[in-house]
């Protein structure tokens, strides 16, 4: 969210930020909301100076009665006045600050100097060219789809018979590749990049949503449980962020780096169109997330790392990938800056997101009131709050299957898999 007084103090800066995210429609309720913003600061004033007669009026009505020099029954009269005017006042300032609150929990964040101009993914800059491995297809390349079912590892069907489109269902070596991804990336992070291990609950209220910011924008695209009102997260970026609201951090603790495994649960609504086969649009996949808690001046320099550890992870299993840096247009409304980790895709020759590296600076934590202070004589300060996939399994097990596999249909697994998974391929079944 963003500070009001910062808003009130650069609208044209604003302004200019919906433009460039190409949400120009949307200045209509900056507009609004400055208006609001002046209302309320004049109906405050003129609260706090009718309040201040009253507890001088108030105080004059006391001596009369004390020293019996009169009923007081005309500064009562107007006493009752003042305070009746008070109340509406106090309503209508509740009134105000809902508003107020309502257009900025809408608005989104600001933009880094570094994010380029642009209107859609098209526009975003390639930051790291394509890193390639050789492994050699110099035969017929079957998708993952056909992969996943000539190996008896993959089962869409059944898991659309199950629950519905979009949700897969791991068999036997698929199963265990895929936890053994998980595990991989857990521990590599934890061994090699500092991170503090989480293992957060998979539901949320609404509350941790608003915290990060996919509650009121991206209610669409979130499970709801109406009877209980908790809600299946869409990313382990909910919970953990959420692990410091309404906290003061220690200072000598940050940066805080946490990292979690979670499902994940997304509706995608407004997926219509797209292409959903397999692990290209799923409604459940799994993903290991880091986050972390930063002093503002360091945030920019902790993205650098989150993007380093998320790469370490593909240049591990020697996974082609390439990083983006997302455009004004195309980048996600809570993010200052946000980098894309694409995996190359052999069969459907085209890249593939399988992570996004994202700075809200003080975005979510002015949601979330998670501070800390400087030192001893400062005044408190909101952290800086940053998140990185490391890294979602669906598109990266698209990838995996598919770059890996061999001329006579078996896949052969990545060698710092093999202490994970216990064994060294997957095997076409044989009758």
């Amino acid at each position: 969210m963003l500070d009001i007084t910062y808003v009130r103090q650069n609208p044209d800066e604003i302004a200019s930020m919906l433009r460039n995210r190409q949400l120009a429609s949307e200045e209509p309720r900056l507009q609004e909301l400055l208006e609001y913003d002046r209302k309320r600061r004049e109906l405050v004033q003129r609260s706090d100076e009718m309040k201040a007669q009253r507890n001088k009026v108030s105080k004059e009505i006391a001596d009369i009665k004390r020293t019996g020099q009169g009923s007081g029954e005309e500064l009562i009269r107007q006493m009752k006045e003042v305070s009746d005017e008070i109340t509406t006042m106090d309503a209508a300032l509740t009134k105000l600050e809902t508003d107020i609150e309502e257009i900025l929990l809408s608005l989104p964040n600001r933009l880094h100097e570094s994010v380029p101009a642009g209107k859609c993914a098209e526009d975003n800059v390639v930051f790291k060219a394509p890193v390639s491995y050789l492994h050699l297809l110099d035969f017929p390349i079957k998708n993952h789809l056909e992969l996943g079912k000539s190996l008896g590892i993959l089962d869409f069907e059944r898991g659309a018979k199950i629950t519905g489109a979009g949700f897969p269902v791991y068999i036997g070596k698929g199963a265990r590749l895929e936890r053994a991804l998980i595990n991989f990336m857990l521990d590599y992070h934890t061994e090699h990049h500092g991170f503090t291990e989480v293992f957060p609950p998979f539901f949320v209220n609404q509350d941790s949503l608003r915290g990060t910011g996919q509650w009121p924008k991206f209610a669409d695209q979130v499970y709801h449980i109406g009877e209980d009102n908790l809600y299946a997260i869409p990313t382990a970026e909910v919970p953990v962020t959420n692990l410091h609201r309404n906290e003061m951090i220690e200072t000598e603790r940050l940066p805080l780096s946490y990292v979690a495994y979670s499902a994940c649960f997304r509706r995608e609504a407004g997926s219509y169109g797209k292409d959903t086969r397999g692990f290209l649009r799923v409604h459940q996949f799994n993903k290991v997330e880091m986050v972390k808690f930063t002093r503002p001046e360091e945030s920019y320099q902790e993205l650098e790392k989150i993007l380093m550890s998320a790469e370490a992870i593909l240049q591990a299993l020697m996974i082609p990938y390439r990083v983006l840096l997302l455009c004004s247009g195309d980048i996600s409304a809570n993010a200052t800056k946000c980098y894309d980790i694409e995996v190359w895709s052999p069969a459907e020759e085209k890249y593939l997101e399988a992570s996004s590296c994202s700075n809200f600076e003080d975005y979510q934590a002015r949601r979330m009131n998670i501070r800390f202070k400087p030192d001893s004589r400062s005044k408190p300060e909101f952290v800086h709050t940053l998140n990185g996939s490391g890294l979602a399994t669906s598109r990266l097990m698209v990838s995996l299957l598919e770059h890996y596999q061999n001329r006579d249909g078996s896949i052969t697994i990545p060698e710092v898999l093999r202490p994970y998974t216990g064994f060294t391929s997957i095997d076409q079944i044989t009758s």
